[in-house]
């Protein structure tokens, strides 16, 4: 478990809104925070339907999409550290993904 500088102790959330550019989550501490998908190619590139297929992982430590592959904990989106995914990597998902629609 991550814990917040400042003896905030331990920190988790739960997703309060995901749409077609950012996703909110609510922290336990109290605070909400958007970011935008764009810092994360793998949900930008989903579908709705696949961003809103996801889990909180460790109760509430992170965010699982199993169809996308694609986890974000809840220091990276405190801290606002986006993907770091090479593109490589990223184009390498894109080629193998299925074609959807």
């Amino acid at each position: 478990m991550w814990t917040v500088s400042g003896g905030h102790g331990e920190v988790r959330l739960s997703v309060s809104n995901l749409n077609e550019t950012a996703i909110s989550v609510d922290l336990s501490d109290g605070r909400t925070i958007s970011v935008p998908l764009a810092w994360y190619p793998r949900l930008l590139q989903g579908s709705m339907e696949e961003r809103n297929n996801w889990r909180l992982m460790g109760g509430g430590e992170g965010i699982h999409w199993n169809q996308l592959d694609e986890d974000i904990s809840v220091k990276n989106i405190i801290i606002g550290q986006a993907s770091g995914e090479s593109q490589k990597s990223f184009q390498r998902w894109l080629n193998e993904r299925p074609m959807t629609g």
